[in-house]
C-alpha cells in the first residue's frame, strides 16, 4: 500500500518498482508438495522363495548335522572339533551332494566373532547346503 506524499490528485501515481512474490511462492509450495507425493517410497526389502499352502507331514525324522561355533571361533561339527577351513568345506560339500540333504543347524555362542559365523554361513551357501538355520536365537535377546 503507498501512502500518499501529498502530491496533488490530478498527476499520476508511480508505478510500483517490486515484484509481487506472493504467487510465485504459491507455486513454488504446489509443485514441492507434487514433488513429495509423487516420489516413491523407497523399500530395503530382500526378496525370500517362501513356501505356498501346508507342506506335508515328514514320511521320517530328518538326519540333523550341528555345527557348534564357540566363542574362540572354534569350530565343532556334531561335537568333534573340526581343524581347518578345509575340512569343514569338505564336510559340507559331502552334505551338499547327498540327495536328500540333512538339516545343518548352527548354533554360534553368544560371544564369538561374526565374521566366523560368516563364513561358516557363507562356505555353506556358496558349496550348495540348502538346508540351513540358526539354533539358539534366545540367547541374542
Amino acid at each position: 500500500m503507498n501512502v500518499g506524499s501529498g502530491a496533488s490528485p490530478a498527476a499520476d501515481p508511480e508505478p510500483m518498482m517490486e515484484m509481487n512474490m506472493t504467487p510465485l511462492i504459491d507455486v513454488m509450495l504446489v509443485l514441492i508438495i507434487m514433488l513429495i507425493i509423487t516420489i516413491p517410497k523407497a523399500n530395503h526389502s530382500v526378496n525370500l522363495n517362501m513356501p505356498v499352502g501346508t507342506p506335508p507331514p515328514p514320511t521320517k525324522e530328518p538326519v540333523v548335522v550341528t555345527i557348534d561355533v564357540d566363542f574362540d571361533g572354534t569350530i565343532l561339527w556334531d561335537g568333534q572339533t573340526v581343524p581347518d577351513r578345509a575340512s569343514l568345506e569338505q564336510k559340507l560339500m559331502n552334505v551338499a551332494a547327498q540327495a536328500d540333504q540333512p538339516e545343518v543347524h548352527l548354533r554360534p555362542n553368544k560371544l564369538v566373532a561374526y565374521s566366523a559365523v560368516a563364513g561358516v554361513m557363507a562356505s555353506a551357501q556358496r558349496l550348495g547346503v540348502t538346508k540351513i538355520g540358526l539354533v539358539g536365537n534366545e540367547q541374542f535377546q
